[in-house]
């Protein structure tokens, strides 16, 4: 089976997964309120997206034997964080985008409110999935200590944090650095470490991951960055040259274009040099590297 093959087919058993779990989750009879919720859960998880992360946690557990539905139950929670992040980061107290995912955001379309609390909900559902993962009790501790310190002060919300605290202001390479491994790196590696925990990882295993991992995230960034300036909506999926116009620090800004392109190229090379001691067993890897540091969209 080739790379393409794979992630269609990983990508509907991500589907399924999360379509399952919010069907199971069937608002009660209490009035029109947890129905519109219910619905708008749906629109910020369902709605589209190219599902990398949960990708990364069915090929990270490739890499070490894990069993492929508790993989795939891990990346349908990291793919409800992820989703969360999204609604909230889109609102008007954030980044005030109307445009996500070719579509209407979701405070655009259901209002402030309702999006706070599919952010919430969001959030809830993705611990909420891996604490029902049929594994050993140590072994989910783990993975929600994994997905906790991604996604809070030491992660997302605290990368976000600086993030806003740095509008007009300059930053040195290193410290962008440093918050992006925050704001979009800690998901992307926590994604890839779940995987992983999913199976029996050597402390080996995991070093050489974390390393990928944190080259991989790093990379999606500044990628994301030399998008923003170089494509259009129609290409993106959302409002292109947000970051100069709210006049947020970026790694163009920074290295210039080609000078971020060459900086995105290295970051690639050096994630598909940590997985050498995997083999063939780390191609899905691979190609995923290929997919977020050299996509076009």
């Amino acid at each position: 089976m080739n790379f393409s093959q794979w992630a269609t087919g990983a990508r509907q058993t991500i589907e399924a997964t999360l379509e399952a779990a919010l069907a199971q989750r069937q608002p009660r009879d209490l009035g029109r309120g947890d129905q519109v919720l219910h619905e708008a859960m749906c629109y910020g998880v369902l709605g589209g997206g190219k599902r990398i992360r949960a990708l990364l946690s069915l090929a990270a557990g490739e890499v070490v034997g894990a069993p492929a539905p508790w993989c795939a139950q891990v990346g349908a929670a990291v793919e409800c964080i992820h989703a969360f992040s999204l609604v909230h980061d889109d609102m008007p107290c954030m980044d005030d985008d109307a445009l996500r995912r070719g579509q209407p955001t979701v405070h655009v379309k259901y209002g402030q409110a309702q999006a706070l609390l599919v952010g919430d909900a969001l959030q809830t559902l993705g611990f909420e999935l891996l604490a029902e993962l049929p594994a050993p009790a140590e072994q989910v501790v783990r993975l929600v200590r994994v997905m906790a310190r991604a996604t809070g002060l030491q992660g997302m919300a605290g990368g976000q944090a600086v993030d806003i605290a740095a509008v007009g202001q300059s930053m040195s390479q290193d410290r962008l650095e440093a918050m992006h491994a925050m704001k979009t790196g800690a998901l992307i590696a926590a994604a890839v470490e779940m995987g992983a925990l999913c199976g029996s990882p050597s402390e080996q295993d995991l070093s050489a991951l974390r390393h990928f991992s944190e080259k991989v995230g790093l990379g999606f960034q500044v990628a994301d960055d030399v998008l923003d300036v170089s494509a259009d909506a129609q290409t993106l999926g959302k409002t292109p040259g947000k970051d100069a116009a709210a006049n947020k620090p970026n790694f163009v800004a920074l290295l210039g274009l080609e000078g971020a392109r060459g900086y995105a190229r290295g970051l690639h090379q050096e994630a598909i040099e940590a997985l050498a001691p995997f083999g063939g067993r780390a191609d899905r890897l691979r190609e995923l590297a290929h997919a977020l540091i050299e996509r076009t969209h």
